[in-house]
């Protein structure tokens, strides 16, 4: 059996399924979790739920979530007795949703090396989860809807950023395949959603912040509310003439996010941010785009918007020279 048939085979009989985002779902883990939604009740599950923990910040994830009405509960409860499904993540460590659970099956794009599950499919030569489920509703022959192939459609473009960052052969085969099928004035809909006021101010602040070695910039987005800004100031910051490797980092909570971006084919940046972060929290990612999570720890006490500037000058030369060294740049 194909690996679509072996997943849709161990369906039969379940009563329920709970589908596992990680804790920052975007369009590619939505549009994957509506998906394997879609592939269970063709099997006859009768009851589905799409769980998340953390929070949908990003301003087109949120008109995502309204303008396809797609039901997901938040920090839900996972019924270990019915079927457990992680999409778009396979480590619980991006998850505070499955702490603990032992999942069904793992459907992933991202590098997950010593991962274990009944059913386990990770690509990360594919550019996108949502690619593998296009491949998935094919081969099972199961009819899109106008409202999944929608979510497919914008899923294949954001992860892959409108196919500028190296999407495979198989991100424009998918999107072909969804096409036909999906509202296109939904999509244009959604990618004029407008910025939040705490978005432009941490793209403001990254900005103001930028420090430059050779083509790579970090910069600080300061305090924010919402984690979605790291990844949206990295990429504004990649438009700087010359600049082709960004790290933006800033405090969400009691933890510094990491959210990094790379053009340069020489430089692999998850690999890059693993080597510089991973031993104070966790770091990786893909060549390309990469984010991380270190705990305040003992310096939790200064995260208050009073004494964020404190903490911000007191971690900003050490994030700079980890980063910097990780890519082997000099001081000028």
């Amino acid at each position: 059996m194909s690996r679509a048939e072996t997943l849709a085979a161990m369906l039969v009989d379940e009563s329920t399924v709970t589908i596992v985002c990680h804790d920052n779902p975007d369009p590619d883990c939505l549009a994957s979790a509506l998906a394997f939604e879609h592939i269970a009740r063709s099997r006859d599950v009768p009851s589905s739920r799409i769980v998340y923990g953390g929070e949908i910040s990003h301003q087109q994830n949120r008109a995502f979530v309204n303008m396809l009405d797609i039901t997901v509960d938040h920090d839900g409860e996972v019924d270990s007795d019915g079927f457990v499904v992680f999409v778009d993540h396979a480590r619980h460590s991006v998850s505070t949703v499955d702490a603990g659970i032992e999942p069904d099956a793992i459907v992933d794009h991202h590098p997950a090396p010593d991962v274990d599950a009944p059913f386990v499919d990770i690509r990360p030569t594919y550019g996108a989860t949502a690619t593998i489920f296009v491949e998935y509703l094919q081969a099972l022959e199961i009819q899109l809807t106008r409202r999944l192939a929608t979510a497919l459609l914008f899923a294949l473009h954001r992860e892959r950023l409108d196919f500028v960052r190296e999407p495979t052969r198989a991100e424009y085969e998918a999107a072909l395949a969804v096409y036909d099928d999906a509202d296109l004035d939904s999509l244009e809909q959604l990618y004029g959603s407008a910025f939040t006021p705490a978005t432009i101010d941490a793209i403001g602040e990254a900005i103001r912040s930028r420090s430059r070695r050779g083509s790579a910039l970090v910069a600080n987005v300061g305090r924010t509310p919402e984690t979605d800004a790291l990844p949206q100031a990295a990429d504004y910051l990649l438009n700087v003439e010359g600049v082709n490797t960004v790290l933006a980092y800033g405090i969400v909570g009691e933890a510094i996010r990491l959210s990094a971006r790379s053009i340069d084919p020489r430089v692999n940046v998850g690999r890059t941010l693993n080597q510089a972060f991973d031993p104070l929290g966790t770091a990786g990612g893909h060549h390309d785009m990469a984010g991380g999570h270190i705990d305040l720890g003992i310096f939790s006490d200064y995260a208050d918007d009073d004494d964020c500037e404190t903490l911000i000058s007191m971690l900003s030369p050490r994030i700079e020279h980890r980063f910097f060294e990780a890519l082997r740049l000099a001081p000028t």
